[in-house]
């Protein structure tokens, strides 16, 4: 016999309860109900799949995935944060660095800055294939496989400066138009430095890089102009070349799209007993703004004894706003009044772009990269089977 729809729903709601949580597993496979069907089908699948955009920005989208299982939900969280590939800074070659950060640091502060550019160039990149101790002898990087990036940048004093100058942008000379000149005050004696901003990285394209990558919005750049990279002293400079490939989040951070991937599942809040009056003020405040509203007792309602006519009492308005923090479960007036809980299959993403690509392209990418495997997965079987 087929369940009815609160079945169904409660079915798909793990319970949480002021100090456990239940129904945490599904039960929908076969067997488990008797008579009920629940072998899995493609038609169902397409049936109860859905996807809901909430806002989309290139930096920042939120969307909510339901009717998969977790494992699916969490391999797409997974794909976005390790396998969707990048370009980033990989190679440092120091030429000269008279300033106080060290080399190591400077160059692990330049692998982290988040690039940007030309999207069709960075599709057209292929993967630059780095040398082993079986392989020793590989190709030397090309167009097709590295971007190179300069940072070349000197403080030097302005010999034509006046006697008493102390502005830092006429008593110093700087090789970088992009560079800011912040005062530093010491000991009441003025003392100045060059701040050297992500700003200052150059692009130097190589053969087809000068077709794909085309100014002025499609050179490959710091996501950020404003990313601090070192500061200068009179005397000192910085000579570097930048070598960007290639790379997936599983062989490093930087090399990952995402900020943040993560979701969570869609709370939900059923009032089984009307709450009315001061305890509906009150119960609004168990929750963040926007989750609880207020509507007025009609004379039907107070007929049927849910509170008297024109009292004001709590409905749910939205719950995707909840945080689930469980607080209206720490009062007795509302003991046996409300039920929490979460649906197990809608899930509710938040991606953030670390600027390279769109947030809304790389849950796309995550798809096709998860198509990849269970083609790859399903090649693999057919030969085992042979």
């Amino acid at each position: 016999m087929a369940p009815g729809m609160p079945a169904i729903d409660e079915r798909r709601t793990v319970g949480v309860n002021a100090e456990t949580v239940t129904h945490v597993s599904s039960t929908d496979f076969p067997g488990h109900y008797p008579g009920e069907d629940h072998s899995w089908s493609i038609a169902k699948f397409k049936e109860n799949l859905q996807f809901v955009v909430h806002h989309s920005e290139p930096l920042d989208c939120s969307f909510s995935l339901i009717g998969v299982d977790a494992s699916i939900a969490n391999a797409f969280r997974r794909i976005l944060i390790a396998e969707v590939p990048t370009l980033a800074i990989e190679y440092v070659f120091v030429w000269n660095n008279t300033s106080i950060v060290q080399d190591e640091v400077l160059a692990q502060r330049l692998g982290l800055v988040p690039l940007k550019g030309s999207k069709a160039g960075l599709t057209w990149l292929k993967w630059y294939k780095k040398p082993t101790e079986e392989e020793p002898n590989v190709p030397p990087p090309n167009d097709y496989n590295t971007v190179v990036l300069k940072l070349q940048v000197e403080c030097t004093r302005n010999p034509n400066a006046e006697k008493g100058e102390t502005d830092p942008t006429k008593l110093y000379n700087n090789a970088h138009g992009n560079l800011e000149l912040h005062p530093l005050n010491c000991n009441s004696l003025v003392s100045n430095i060059i701040v050297v901003y992500s700003s200052a990285l150059t692009f130097h394209p190589a053969g087809q890089q000068k077709e794909l990558f085309t100014a002025p919005y499609g050179t490959v750049a710091p996501v950020n102009p404003n990313i601090l990279l070192a500061k200068l002293r009179p005397g000192q400079a910085l000579n570097l070349e930048m070598h960007c490939i290639k790379g997936i989040g599983a062989d490093h951070a930087k090399f990952s799209p995402v900020a943040t991937a993560s979701y969570r599942l869609l709370p939900t809040i059923t009032i089984t007993s009307p709450i009315t009056g001061k305890d509906a003020t009150k119960f609004a405040r168990c929750f963040p703004r926007g989750v609880i509203g207020f509507e007025t007792v009609t004379a039907e309602e107070a007929a049927r004894g849910e509170g008297i006519e024109g009292e004001k009492k709590a409905v749910v308005l939205d719950t995707m706003k909840d945080t689930v923090s469980r607080e209206c479960l720490r009062h007795e007036e509302f003991a046996g009044k409300v039920k929490l809980g979460r649906v197990r299959d809608h899930f509710i993403f938040s991606v953030e772009s670390t600027g390279q690509f769109d947030s809304d392209e790389l849950f796309v990418d995550s798809v096709k990269l998860l198509k990849v495997k269970c083609e790859r997965l399903r090649k693999s079987l057919a030969i085992m089977a042979r």
